[in-house]
């Protein structure tokens, strides 16, 4: 959910990590801004809902991991 989102970046973000979230209320030209971020190497990690589980393209990106993905959970790295 939303509200799990920026929970889970609440969190990174007290563990030192240079966090971001991603959902269906942050604007486009705001989610744009937030992908350029981490492309740059602004965030280490980019948490989102539903978003960020297919078509998106950054090579500079080696992990992917979605909880709670049809109660499974999944984890991908291409490295």
């Amino acid at each position: 959910t939303i509200k799990m989102s920026e929970d889970l970046t609440s969190y990174l973000k007290e563990a030192g990590l240079k966090v971001a979230y991603l959902h269906s209320e942050i604007k486009a030209l705001d989610r744009l801004e937030v992908i350029r971020k981490l492309r740059k190497g602004i965030y280490d990690v980019l948490v989102g809902i539903n978003l960020l589980r297919e078509g998106l393209d950054i090579p500079e990106v080696s992990l992917i991991c979605i909880l709670d993905a049809d109660k499974e959970g999944f984890l991908r790295s291409d490295r």
